[in-house]
């Protein structure tokens, strides 16, 4: 077994019940969270990864043998950002060992073993926070604020779109060696910017049927769809669609919210929200220049320990994750019948 982990001075404001993490993966994602966490003043850090080097550079965090004998360190809370394939065995180990869960985005590739974890964490009473990261996106944000606030009236429609040229994703490495690539991992459009189907829901509720169809349209050298086309029904009748690809050479990132009395409009790339009102005197525009990715990321890690420490609460639960793995593996199901289904 690895040494004990190395203690550091906590940041003033951390909550005091966090004081052991583990962080599984050293992927992007990972290696991430793990800088954020020593950052922040986290006083313990434990990792479990194929890739000792990738946690060695970033902190001085300990770096375990085996996920059984990172557990057997104890940590307050475990955070996994494997390879979707990986994440559900990994998050069930931990709950039972009582430990407080972060799951990054997408939960699984398949429905396999989440009830049993949804169990686990109920009997334990865990808190579990989903990685939907872009619920901390201050146009969104605002934009969840007009819906509620009753600005555009009631939901009608709503039409989603992200694309980026999947190898100019992680310019240090070669895109087919990722798990976005690989069927396997739980890779393609669909998983891999499941970002999209949990926004819509959070801005107009629950989908009650999904028509997709998706491929993989470009030469790229990957064995999952590059392109996918969501078409939605949500429970409150209104429709929407989401687009997602691998392809978009310049990247994009857009919503439209349609209201009985107006709309919103949401530009992720030029960071701004704007609320359309026949009254153009009534119409907003939100703009949020100097707020970066890295602060999303911080403000979401942040809330995490808050959740941990019970001072907040999941703004994305297992739910909310259950719920997004459902809406996704529909869709693939759909894609692959050629029929509505329902999640």
């Amino acid at each position: 077994m690895a040494s004990p982990p190395v203690s550091a001075s906590p940041v003033v404001g951390l909550p005091v019940h966090v004081r052991r993490v583990l962080v599984a993966g050293m992927g992007s994602s990972g290696q991430r969270h793990l800088r954020l966490l020593n950052e922040l003043g986290v006083p313990e850090l434990v990792v479990h990864t194929r890739r000792p080097e990738a946690a060695r550079d970033l902190t001085s965090a300990t770096v375990a043998d085996s996920f059984d004998a990172a557990l057997q360190f104890q940590p307050d809370l475990v955070m996994v950002c494997t390879t979707a394939d990986a994440k559900v065995p990994l998050a069930i180990a931990a709950a039972r060992a009582g430990c407080h869960l972060f799951i990054d985005k997408p939960l699984s590739n398949r429905i396999d073993g989440v009830s049993t974890l949804q169990s686990i964490v109920e009997h334990q009473r865990l808190t579990v926070v989903a990685g939907f990261d872009l619920r901390f996106d201050p146009g969104l944000c605002r934009a969840r604020a007009w819906i509620d606030e009753g600005r555009i009236g009631r939901v009608l429609s709503i039409q989603a779109q992200v694309g980026q040229y999947l190898p100019d994703w992680r310019p240090n490495r070669n895109y087919r060696d990722t798990a976005s690539a690989r069927e396997a991992w739980g890779g393609g459009a669909i998983f891999e910017l499941t970002h999209e189907l949990d926004y819509v829901t959070w801005l107009a509720g629950p989908v009650v049927d999904v028509a997709c169809l998706s491929g993989r349209v470009s030469n790229l050298h990957i064995d999952v769809e590059d392109l996918a086309c969501m078409a939605l029904r949500f429970a409150s009748g209104a429709i929407g669609t989401v687009h997602v690809d691998f392809l978009q050479r310049v990247p994009t990132r857009s919503c439209r919210v349609i209201g009985e009395h107006g709309s919103i409009e949401w530009d992720y790339r030029a960071s701004e929200a704007r609320l359309q009102l026949p009254d153009a005197s009534q119409s907003e525009r939100f703009s949020y220049q100097g707020f970066s990715r890295a602060d999303r990321f911080e403000q979401q890690t942040r809330h995490l320990l808050a959740c941990v420490a019970g001072s907040d609460t999941p703004r994305a639960d297992l739910t909310t994750a259950v719920d997004n793995l459902r809406l996704a593996l529909a869709a693939r199901q759909s894609a692959a019948t050629g029929r509505v289904t329902h999640p």
